[in-house]
């Protein structure tokens, strides 16, 4: 299971006051016989629209000495 991020627990809650409902955290893709993860997945009801949004979110700070590797790997995880 992956670590969470620095900001994982404040984006979650960010979420969660604005309507979102956390379905799973963290949120597992299994494709032909590999398993990833991303951070969150969520949903949200419009009941205007009487329509539903569904969302998985994979969070980074970009802390580490060198932005630009630090957005290098999270680019890289996007497009796997």
């Amino acid at each position: 299971m992956p670590a969470k991020d620095t900001y994982h627990d404040g984006f979650k809650n960010a979420l969660i006051k604005d309507g979102w409902t956390i379905t799973r955290d963290p949120y597992t893709i299994i494709y032909e016989g590999l398993k990833l993860f991303a951070d969150l997945s969520g949903k949200k009801l419009f009941s205007a629209q009487k329509a539903e949004a569904n969302i998985v979110v994979e969070i980074k700070s970009f802390l580490g000495l060198s932005p630009i590797h630090e957005f290098q790997c999270a680019l890289g995880r996007v497009i796997n």
